[in-house]
């Protein structure tokens, strides 16, 4: 599991949008959970950290490895 720490979300539209643009990371098995409340994504997959960060920063996001 890929854990991803994602700021400047602030409702369940940037949670959906967050997650369309991880689930279409080539590599990506399955995205486990976008929270709103931890500020965090869980994916499943194979996909390079540049890659999943590029895709959440595409929507205006921002994001980090989280510890």
């Amino acid at each position: 599991m890929i854990k991803l720490k994602i700021e400047g979300m602030s409702c369940d539209h940037c949670v959906r949008t967050v997650t369309k643009a991880l689930a279409a990371v080539p590599g990506v098995t399955r995205v486990v959970e976008v929270s709103l409340e931890r500020g965090e994504a869980i994916i499943d997959g194979e996909a390079a950290f540049e890659q999943l960060a590029a895709a959440v920063r595409e929507e205006s996001y921002q994001v980090e490895r989280a510890a």
